[in-house]
């Protein structure tokens, strides 16, 4: 019976010493490098993310490219698709152009009416500029946002007397600058 006990004894000692070991080696390692590890463990998990996540595109172009290549129905749709999208801009586009067309027209028919106007208000005597303004103002009775409205000079009032010239040097009060003398100072 000692004899067993003896080796249950001496196998334990002998897993602590290796366990020692390790501790010593490992912990040693550890100290030396520790940091280095650490930082070069974090930059090959970086490294591997970006890898993977480029490999997984690069799969997925190829699995795309090979569907594409396999099945021309595919590729025929999408080219009817891209063709029915590009007329349906072209139709919008050709909507925009005959409503501007048709504003144009509108705007030369009303230039024409108004010269005509002037011309009849000439041939009868009277004063052309006035007529010529009134009939905008009856054939638009709201705001017209294409309208700037002008102000009079005389409705407003002069920021500043008027005999005041600031190049002058007169009328600034009691605030006069003058410029410091030029050359070295004079320090004695």
């Amino acid at each position: 019976m000692e004899r067993e006990e003896d080796s249950l004894s001496a196998r334990p000692a002998l897993e602590t010493e290796g366990l020692r070991f390790l501790h010593v080696t490992v912990g040693s390692l550890l100290a030396s490098y520790g940091w280095y590890i650490v930082f070069s463990c974090i930059f090959l998990y970086v490294v591997f993310q970006k890898l993977s996540a480029r490999l997984r595109a690069l799969r997925q172009r190829q699995l795309e490219r090979a569907a594409a290549s396999v099945e021309p129905d595919v590729v025929v749709k999408r080219q009817e698709a891209l063709a029915a999208a590009r007329l349906k801009m072209q139709e919008e586009l050709n909507a925009q152009v005959e409503k501007h067309k048709e504003k144009l027209k509108q705007l030369e028919e009303e230039k024409r009416r108004q010269k005509i106007e002037m011309w009849d208000s000439m041939q009868e005597g009277k004063s052309y500029k006035g007529n010529a303004k009134k009939p905008q103002e009856e054939d638009s009775p709201g705001p017209s946002t294409s309208s700037v409205v002008v102000k009079r000079k005389s409705d407003r009032k002069p920021l500043r007397g008027g005999g005041y010239n600031p190049l002058s040097g007169e009328g600034g009060g009691s605030c006069s600058w003058r410029p410091g003398r030029r050359g070295p100072s004079s320090g004695g």
